[in-house]
């Protein structure tokens, strides 16, 4: 493997990465591409036993990566051994969290303990190590737009300023507590501030990923099977049940909700480029997403039940979608954010990245991996086809 070199023309050192939730959809895909194109190590923890998502990575022992990924069975509450994991790496990466939508409303103590309590042992055994951090948060710590404050007629509204989302100077803006659906915002944000602070204060060198809504092949989609079967997925992943199940897709609140979605692969290029590029990435908070893939869910809908036509070679049903009420679909206490743009002056200029794939391509890609994975779930009859 040639020497790689880094953004600014110096070689980079083979390194050891403790990687926290190394067997999820971004954790696999993020070995994936360190095994495939660096000579980096990675200590891959997880607390789940069934790695399905990395095994492919981790046997036969004949891979050419063999020795370079090692997995460790471990959650991070309450495990001994979890320092000295850190201790043995160069760098920790820590993607766990609990992260589906339903989840804030329902289990918001878990929520804010998986996403604060649980993540302070790493936060302190970086520092006290002095080791570097790549730490996962969301960009729901930006919570509402400035702009949804506004009057409906306000001419405001279309000024970017006012709901282009910035990592240095947008406020984060939550619902009351009894919306216990911002529980999840706002122990990512605390944990961010916390991190920044040990930066401020011990030397911390830390990097924050805001990602804006990664899609892409092995994220969970069936329920039960390589997700939760107890919590209601994020929208791409409910829209994609429903379509495999030729359901109708559930607008919540009629889809009004603007998103953005990036692609898995750009996405990873963008955390590779932290990885290696230390100097340019530590102490910067980066949004990671593709502001040019924007959309309301009712539109997501619109392009998933097309797309999945086309992949599938099956109709799309008479009534593609239904309109449900938040209350209905989540529970009392739900509330959202309205659009999330995010701003990418600072990750192109520290980082030079920009992301690549369409939205079409990038539900083309994921639809049709989740159509074939499906069709073979039905096979190992672990899940149970519709009835015609």
């Amino acid at each position: 493997m040639a020497t790689r070199m880094d953004l600014d023309g110096r070689p980079i050192k083979p390194m050891t990465i403790c990687m926290i939730g190394a067997g999820g959809f971004i954790g696999s895909h993020l070995c994936e591409k360190l095994m495939a194109e660096t000579p980096h190590k990675v200590l891959a923890l997880d607390v789940y036993s069934d790695t399905d998502k990395i095994k492919h990575l981790l046997e036969p022992d004949s891979l050419p990566w063999a020795g370079r990924i090692v997995f460790h069975r471990l959650n991070i509450k309450h495990d001994s051994r979890l320092e000295g994991l850190i201790k043995m790496a160069d760098l920790t990466i820590n993607l766990a969290a609990i992260c589906t939508p339903a989840d804030y409303n329902t289990r918001p103590l878990d929520t804010i303990y998986s996403n604060f309590i649980d993540a302070l042992p790493v936060v302190k055994y970086c520092s006290e190590n002095n080791k570097r951090l790549i730490h996962f948060s969301t960009c729901e710590v930006y919570g509402k737009t400035i702009g949804s404050f506004l009057p409906k007629d306000s001419p405001l509204r279309k000024d970017p300023a006012y709901y282009v989302l910035k990592e240095d100077t947008s406020p984060c803006i939550f619902g009351s507590i009894e919306k216990q659906r911002w529980s999840y915002a706002c122990a990512k944000q605390l944990i961010e501030r916390l991190i920044y602070a040990e930066g401020a204060e011990n030397g911390l060198d830390f990097t924050i990923v805001r990602p804006f809504n990664w899609i892409g092949p092995r994220m969970d989609f069936i329920p039960g099977i390589d997700g939760p079967s107890e919590s209601v997925p994020r929208v791409l992943a409910c829209f994609s049940n429903n379509l495999l199940r030729r359901e109708p897709l559930k607008l919540v609140d009629g889809g009004e909700s603007q998103r953005t979605f990036v692609y898995i692969k750009d996405a990873i290029e963008a955390v590779l480029l932290m990885i290696e590029n230390p100097d340019r990435a530590n102490g910067h908070i980066f949004n990671v997403g593709n502001p040019n893939n924007e959309v309301t869910v009712r539109q997501l809908a619109e392009m998933m039940t097309k797309v999945y036509a086309k992949v599938s070679g099956e109709p799309s049903l008479e009534s593609p979608t239904i309109d449900v009420s938040s209350k209905e679909f989540y529970g009392e206490g739900y509330d959202d954010s309205d659009k999330r743009i995010p701003d990418m002056t600072i990750i192109n200029r520290q980082l030079g990245w920009n992301p690549k794939t369409t939205l079409w391509d990038l539900l083309e890609s994921t639809l049709t991996y989740q159509h074939r994975t499906y069709a073979e779930a039905i096979k190992k009859s672990m899940v149970k086809p519709i009835a015609s």
